[in-house]
């Protein structure tokens, strides 16, 4: 007896049959495809972890895809298929079409076509009971011949079959489930009237009377500063008290390793073939049942170094390469979208080409999401550097992402606040989150959007403790490129997350909304205002210009703007030395009393965001890796 969907991803229905395994290890070893002992090693692998013996010998490295299939089709006595172009040039479009692509990548089966009043199918398990029930129920009774094809190549022929639908979904699917949701157009009609509104404001106060437009915008940006010291501040106290308690995802809590679910990785590469071995390597190192991993690499249709250099490394079984259309926009999230529609997993997470995540931290993941209650759609696990030595750059950027994952980020979970999620390591509820839409393919900081629209919809996110080490930008043009991007993401986040200001309280509570507009909001404001206040020092500075003078200023100005510039700079400058703390990095705090030359950089990398907010609102900087000396230690 084969075994069913819920056998083999959950193990919640009973025990396999042991006979059935058996007779497929005979077939292995008397066919000279293993040796008897590599059966009886993945016998113990089976005895510990569950699972099908035949897919534990190809994900263990024992076998390939296509000795399986061979296999399978011999111990079923079913014909064997491996030519894709014949299968694409022949299959039934209008049948196969008959089922989702969920369907398809749920139940493992394609309808191929009818021949002799037979209906005839493509799986990758044969003889499943729940597929055979499935289609059974579809397809009116009708006689099944199945047709045995790799998994691989069931992506392939249902990526080709519904390629169309896919690629529409993966660019238009949140826009066309609410268009508000989406960052496809900058402003909203509303959103520009009120822009037009404030600027014709703005010109008629300066010509009626200046000197009170000016104060007005000083006690402003004044009160802007205020609230953002404090609002981070009260967070990092928080998070500081939470940290070693909350979210930690203890690993003891997944007391039964057969009962560990399939959990996909997506790996969206673009031009990455330096530093993709590095993630295979990592992935190879994790500390979770091989045969329950579903790695689906995405490339794009350009990118053949990366292909290749992939190739070379020689990844598991479990992984599956999937070649993505030339489609505009050309971003991360689009092509997350493509690949997580043929995602196979309970849980998904993703990864950049260069992280090198934590052996445990699928582990740990599935232990929050079980010990958590259901409204948890996803957890985040920590970013850190793995060269934060290198140099001025490397050191900031390192005390930076200590201080918003370490120490920002537990303290907003603990505090019940929106989580902007980070680009990588974020670990999710599979079904969850296509129910939200998924990414949003026109937003270039598609994380932090996620993670607000998530928040929006009444769902929360989560930390745990365990680390991703990415490689730090060393290089100052790469570092503006990355920068400017991020920032262009928050200001597309802020301006979707506003169009609706009284909907989004509503739906999110006016503490959730206050406390991601100031993080959303409030972070690019800041970088772009910082050299216009330096710019009005200088200013009064050189000239003495009258308009400009403190003592003519209302004394509440005066004092809040004191406060700012001796208490607030102080106080973030200690957050940023209370964040090598965690992770003991004292060697950094000399830079943190550097912050102010970063914050400039910083602004920087604002104004171009702020001119490709309005000339190149989706473009996508891409970030280069692969630039450092260090090695990461694995």
């Amino acid at each position: 007896m084969a075994i069913s969907y819920e056998q083999r991803t959950h193990f919640q229905l009973g025990e396999p049959d042991e006979r059935t395994y058996r007779r497929v290890g005979d077939i292995l070893v008397n066919g000279g495809h293993i040796s008897e002992s590599q059966l009886a090693d993945a016998l113990h692998y089976q005895e510990q972890f569950g699972g099908r013996l035949g897919w534990i010998c190809a994900t263990l490295g024992y076998i390939n895809r296509l000795d399986l299939c061979r296999v399978l089709s011999e111990h079923f006595e079913l014909p064997y298929y491996h030519d894709v172009p014949y299968m694409v040039a022949n299959i039934d479009n209008n049948l196969a079409k008959l089922l989702t692509l969920e369907e398809v990548t749920r139940y493992q089966v394609i309808p191929f076509r009818i021949d002799r009043d037979k209906l005839e199918v493509l799986t990758s398990e044969p003889e499943d009971p729940e597929m055979l029930a499935f289609l059974r129920s579809r397809f009116a009774n009708q006689p099944i011949q199945q047709m045995v094809i790799t998994d691989l190549d069931i992506m392939r022929v249902s990526d080709a079959v519904h390629r169309d639908f896919i690629v529409d979904k993966s660019i238009n699917g949140l826009y066309n489930r609410n268009p508000d949701e989406s960052a496809r157009n900058v402003l909203s009609r509303p959103q520009i009237g009120i822009l037009i509104l404030i600027l014709m404001g703005i010109v008629v106060g300066l010509a009626i009377n200046a000197y009170a437009i000016l104060i007005g915008f000083l006690f402003l940006v004044q009160a802007l500063y205020f609230a953002s010291f404090v609002y981070k501040y009260i967070i990092t106290v928080w998070g500081l008290k939470a940290r070693p308690k909350h979210g930690s995802g203890n690993i003891a809590d997944v007391k039964e390793p057969r009962n560990l679910p399939v959990y996909t990785i997506l790996i969206a590469a673009y031009k990455e073939a330096k530093v993709i071995s590095t993630l295979i390597k990592a992935v190879k190192r994790f500390d979770y049942p091989e045969d329950k991993l579903d790695v689906i690499l995405l490339l794009e249709e350009d990118d053949k170094e990366t292909l290749e250099a992939a190739r070379r490394e020689r990844p598991p079984t479990s992984w599956r390469i999937l070649t993505l259309p030339d489609s505009q926009p050309k971003t991360k999230p689009k092509a997350l979208n493509y690949g997580v529609q043929f995602a196979r997993g309970e849980y998904l997470t993703i990864y950049d080409a260069e992280d090198v995540p934590d052996a445990d931290q699928l582990k740990k993941a599935v232990a929050a999401f079980r010990t958590h209650s259901d409204d948890y759609i996803c957890f985040q696990a920590s970013l850190n550097y793995f060269n934060r030595d290198e140099n001025f750059l490397t050191k900031m950027f390192t005390l930076e992402y200590s201080y918003w994952f370490d120490c920002l980020l537990p303290g907003l979970d603990s505090l019940g606040l929106p989580i902007p999620l980070g680009g990588t390591s974020n670990h999710f509820d599979l079904q969850k989150l296509r129910k939200i839409g998924a990414w949003d393919p026109f937003n270039v900081t598609e994380d932090a959007d996620l993670g607000i629209r998530a928040a929006a919809e009444g769902y929360k996110v989560g930390v745990i403790q365990s680390t991703t080490y990415e490689e730090a930008n060393s290089k100052l043009r790469n570092w503006l490129r990355q920068r400017s991007r991020w920032v262009k993401g928050y200001m597309q986040t802020f301006l979707v997350h506003n169009r609706h200001p009284l909907t989004a309280v509503k739906r999110m509570g006016l503490k959730q909304w206050v406390g991601y507009n100031l993080l959303i909001g409030g972070t690019p404001a800041l970088f772009i205002l910082n050299p216009v206040m330096w710019g009005l020092f200088l200013y009064y500075l050189f000239t003495g210009a009258q308009i400009l003078d403190p003592s003519s200023m209302p004394a509440i100005l005066l004092y809040l703007s004191a406060i700012n510039l001796i208490i607030g700079n102080m106080v973030i400058v200690c957050l940023n030395l209370i964040a090598v703390l965690p992770r003991k990095n004292y060697r950094l705090i000399p830079h943190a009393l550097l912050s102010p030359i970063y914050w400039l950089l910083q602004s920087v990398g604002a104004y171009k965001a702020l001119w490709q907010l309005i000339w190149r609102p989706s473009y996508w900087e891409k970030t280069d890796h692969g630039l450092s000396s260090f090695i990461p230690v694995m």
